[in-house]
């Protein structure tokens, strides 16, 4: 079994699955692709994430050893190493998949838009019956219960009405099915530090100061603003952008005390294609440190400077505030040694990387460890960097700690491995 449908977790499915294996995946999300489906291109060359993503989704959609279980949780666990039963909830989407063609007609007449949508980060809106994206991998609808009017109210029942083939079942409820597998993958992923954490920047409360990942929504040609980069507050595009970088980051005092170490790259990237997209727009990144250490990420830094007229600032800020519709950001400049106020229409936090929700409880459903900032903890760093101190489970990606696409990836596929291993050595062939 693979927990976790993000990019690790598929590149161990699909390993598994190409050696022979029968996998089962687990995503709590209703469709696969984690947190790369939300991102615009990637760092160092550029490339569309989508183009590098979808045929791998695809692959897991329809891949004959590997049964994909999209909006579900683990609930129970128990048994030992090579005869595990996994209890597995999943979660009442109000769409009978097996009926449902992906035909869309459903959203587009749904009447009621929700402002709040964890998938587009604040930036755009979704209707109380949507797919994460059109790339979904099942491209099956669910509703939103909390905001659906007929669930709430029993007015509207729009989509049932319109749905070609009767696939909306307004009173579907949460169902349980039990797996039986011989070994466990966790590639749960990660998720960014709220920004209600951030007294020093307005608590969330100030709408042009945003996440990277909100940023990465306004970037991308299939985002809600359609990959132009427009303040939240007005619809504006900002001639000027300040990227604060470490923001909880290596700050033990006040938030995390680790490096993130994707936030210097991503931030970069994030310069970059806002001054692609707005030429004479102001860019100013202000960082703690540049750690650039993946295989030509240094040269990327180094070319945004010089080709793109990044302003980069050796500064630690105290604040952002709302003055107009300005924001003012002050700090230190720390190689000059004097204050620093910049002006700016949109804000960006490199968030620090944090565990997903639930993982900590995950952890504890599964007997295994979390470490002191909730990541899952491995049996050993060095030459156990996979393993967990129940045999049979093994830990991949951003679940472990925070890591950049290709050592995903990389993680995913050595996890593979490991599961290889511990079957040969239990004799169970593919």
């Amino acid at each position: 079994m693979v927990i976790g449908g993000g990019i690790t977790g598929i590149t161990a499915a699909v390993d598994l699955a190409d050696a022979g294996h029968e996998v089962v995946m687990v995503e709590r999300l209703p469709s696969v692709g984690g947190r790369m489906l939300q991102l615009s291109e990637t760092f160092p060359t550029l490339d569309c994430a989508q183009c590098t993503l979808t045929p791998r989704t695809v692959e897991t959609g329809q891949h004959p050893r590997i049964k994909l279980i999209p909006y579900a949780e683990v609930e129970g666990f128990e048994g030992q190493a090579g005869d595990f039963t996994v209890k597995i909830r999943k979660k009442a989407s109000y769409v009978d998949w097996s009926k449902c063609t992906g035909c869309g007609a459903c959203e587009e007449g749904c009447p009621k838009k929700v402002k709040t949508n964890p998938f587009e980060r604040g930036v755009g809106v979704k209707k109380a019956i949507y797919t994460l994206s059109p790339q979904a991998i099942p491209n099956k609808p669910v509703i939103d219960a909390a905001n659906c009017r007929w669930i709430n109210t029993k007015k509207c029942g729009v989509c049932a009405k319109i749905c070609p083939v009767g696939a909306i079942n307004y009173e579907m409820a949460d169902s349980f099915v039990e797996e039986r597998v011989s070994a466990v993958v966790v590639a749960t992923g990660f998720d960014t530090y709220p920004l209600s954490a951030f007294g020093e920047y307005g608590y969330g409360e100030l709408p042009d100061v945003i996440d990277p990942l909100a940023m990465e929504r306004m970037l991308s040609a299939s985002g809600p603003t359609g990959g132009q980069v427009r303040r939240p507050s007005d619809g504006e595009v900002p001639q000027s952008v300040v990227f604060i970088q470490c923001a909880g980051s290596r700050d033990p005092a006040h938030h995390k005390p680790y490096c993130s170490r994707i936030c210097c790259m991503y931030t970069g990237k994030h310069a970059r294609l806002y001054k692609h997209k707005v030429h004479h727009g102001k860019a100013f990144v202000l960082f703690m440190d540049v750690r650039a250490t993946g295989k030509g990420y240094e040269e990327f830094i180094q070319q945004s400077v010089e080709e793109e007229g990044l302003v980069y600032l050796r500064g630690r800020v105290s604040r952002v505030y709302q003055e107009g519709k300005k924001l003012m950001v002050e700090g230190v400049d720390t190689i000059a040694g004097h204050p620093l106020e910049i002006p700016a229409d949109l804000v960006v936090l490199a968030s620090a990387i944090v565990p997903n929700e639930g993982q900590a409880k995950l952890a504890q459903i599964l007997g295994i460890d979390v470490d002191a900032n909730g990541f899952l903890r491995e049996a050993g760093y060095k030459t156990a960097s996979m393993d967990t101190v129940r045999e049979g489970i093994y830990i991949a990606g951003c679940a472990q700690g925070p890591r950049d696409i290709a050592d995903s990836a990389a993680h995913g596929a050595a996890a593979a491995g490991r599961v290889q291993a511990f079957l040969a050595r239990r004799g169970k062939s593919a």
